[in-house]
């Protein structure tokens, strides 16, 4: 499979540009994280973070691994992925969505990781950046500034704890975003699908343990009983969606382009993931936060489309 990313250097041939088909699960991608904050929120008002976690990555991964095979890779990869993207984004998310962090600026403060993805893809994988990719970056970062420093009536309140624990998410988004460009150009033959399903298996231990450990055995079997439809919708949707479906196409586009390519889609996100808060849970959005994704938009193309303007420049 020849999904590696090529080197930088003399005679390296530029990052080929994204394909409808290509566009069009990224565009799927947004929409379903853009509501998963919002049914994050759902999930935890029943279930304690660690154990959001654990039902979450058990319907992801064990039900499937009778169908579906090993992922032609080292066992590196697959532990490195499921504990950067299970244990360590999702961990620290769900923490700081239980400490005060709202659904829709946690929708916008996960968009960090476009920064810190392209960083390490430009530090230690040596990807290419053209210059409207920093500018677009740029511009939507100060979008990003706008919303998350909006105060006054209306404007959406979130905790520093909570602010500090979906940053650390972020960086682990971003962390999890270097190992998959690491598999593919290690060269190893596998499917998305497979590497997510075998990836889930990695955080159900410690996710369990730490949910015995922070919330008890005693709580943690009160929740398991007192299980509703609104917990088991969110797990369903977590598992089945926003994990096996978004992740395989992420992991799928990560493989075809390179990272800092890719990851700048999702600073579309905050825009559904607003709307969703605003809709389901009441959130009341301040302007700012509008004027600010209006920014993030105008990023987005430019980091798409200002080569073009560049060279015609």
């Amino acid at each position: 499979m020849n999904t590696a990313a090529t080197p930088s250097g003399v005679g390296a041939a530029p990052p080929r540009a994204l394909s409808q088909g290509d566009l069009a699960c990224a565009l799927a991608v947004i929409v379903i994280w853009g509501s998963n904050f919002v049914v994050m929120k759902m999930g935890l008002q029943t279930l304690s973070p660690m154990l959001l976690g654990t039902l979450r990555f058990i319907t992801a991964s064990l039900p499937f691994l009778l169908f579906v095979g090993r992922p032609a890779l080292p066992w590196r990869f697959i532990v490195a992925y499921g504990l950067a993207q299970g244990l360590g984004q999702f961990g620290l998310l769900f923490l700081g969505l239980r400490l005060g962090m709202t659904a829709g600026m946690a929708s916008v403060v996960m968009q960090t990781q476009a920064f810190f993805t392209l960083i390490l893809a430009v530090t230690l994988l040596h990807e290419r950046a053209r210059p409207a990719q920093w500018l677009g970056l740029a511009v939507a970062f100060a979008g990003l500034l706008v919303i998350a420093s909006a105060h006054g009536e209306g404007a959406l309140q979130m905790s520093l704890a909570g602010f500090v624990l979906t940053l650390g998410a972020a960086f682990m988004w971003a962390t999890s975003n270097l190992v998959v460009r690491f598999a593919a150009r290690a060269g190893g033959d596998y499917a998305p699908f497979p590497f997510i399903v075998w990836s889930s298996t990695v955080p159900i231990v410690p996710f369990f343990a730490l949910a015995l450990w922070l919330d008890g055995p005693a709580v943690v079997a009160a929740q398991l009983a007192g299980l509703n439809g609104r917990a088991l919708f969110a797990v369903l949707y977590l598992a089945l969606l926003a994990t096996l479906l978004a992740y395989s196409l992420w992991t799928r586009l990560l493989q075809r382009h390179p990272a800092g390519r890719v990851s700048p889609f999702s600073l579309l996100i905050p825009v559904v993931g607003l709307l969703a808060a605003m809709l389901v849970l009441g959130e009341q959005p301040a302007p700012a936060h509008w004027a600010g994704t209006g920014a993030v938009l105008c990023g987005m193309l430019i980091n798409q489309f200002g080569h073009l303007w560049w060279k015609r420049g």
